[in-house]
């Protein structure tokens, strides 16, 4: 397997993307740590993985404490892959965002994988290898008026990407983004309600997205056949951002 003895972390890995990823990577022969706030989803999700004769294993961590953030790179150690999918879905309207829920989409989806990343990247460079796959949105690439704060935070998550991608590819660490369009997920299916269709229905494809699709694009950047990809940001919304 392609994948095989290679440590990767998925963040917010206990529902929806970021848990098909962890599967995924698992059924490619990875070692796979799993973490999110939810101890009965981690135990769940890792149960999954080792019936299907996976390894994984849980590390709670809540992204809008740094300590904790400090915590989990502490306690995953030496990792081959890094996948930064977690993010908070607390934004709304201009007129209507607070101050708290403002800072806590920014807490998650951007100070919690920069700080990660920063302290996994040492032994990443020591070894000569690695591979980031940072996760954001369509919102990052059009204007979104029901949740600027949402848009810019993953629009941010984009340009690490691009500065990791000329700052560390000399040490052999690849970083790229995956996009997703409308993707039928937990989370997006209790933010958008009925209205998630509706956004599927507009892409090109029609439809909305499984999370094992998107997660399918996550393994491949991580993988071995993306060797000479970095700095990218790839779409994997069914056209949404090219109409």
């Amino acid at each position: 397997m392609e994948l095989k003895d290679q440590r990767v972390l998925v963040t917010g890995a206990t529902t929806g993307i970021g848990q098909e990823t962890a599967k995924l990577f698992a059924r490619r022969g990875a070692s796979v740590i799993i973490t999110g706030r939810d101890t009965e989803r981690g135990a769940l999700t890792v149960a999954a993985i080792e019936a299907e004769g996976g390894r994984a294993e849980f590390i709670a961590a809540d992204l809008t404490d740094i300590e904790s953030v400090r915590r989990l790179a502490e306690q995953a150690g030496d990792v081959d892959v890094l996948v930064n999918n977690a993010g908070a879905h607390t934004a709304g309207p201009t007129l209507e965002q607070d101050v708290e829920s403002f800072d806590i989409q920014f807490d998650v989806d951007v100070r919690a994988p920069f700080f990660l990343t920063a302290e996994l990247l040492p032994r990443m460079i020591a070894r000569g290898s690695g591979a980031i796959v940072n996760v954001s949105g369509a919102a990052a690439s059009v204007g979104v008026a029901v949740a600027p704060a949402a848009a810019a935070a993953k629009a941010a998550l984009e340009s690490f990407t691009r500065s990791w991608a000329a700052a560390f590819g000399a040490n052999g660490i690849r970083v790229n983004t995956v996009a997703p369009g409308p993707t039928r997920s937990d989370s997006a299916v209790d933010l958008f309600g009925d209205f998630l269709e509706q956004l599927g229905s507009a892409t090109p494809l029609g439809r909305t997205a499984q999370p094992s699709e998107i997660a399918e694009t996550i393994v491949f950047l991580a993988s071995p056949q993306a060797s000479y990809l970095t700095g990218a940001t790839v779409a994997v919304d069914g056209g949404y951002t090219a109409i």
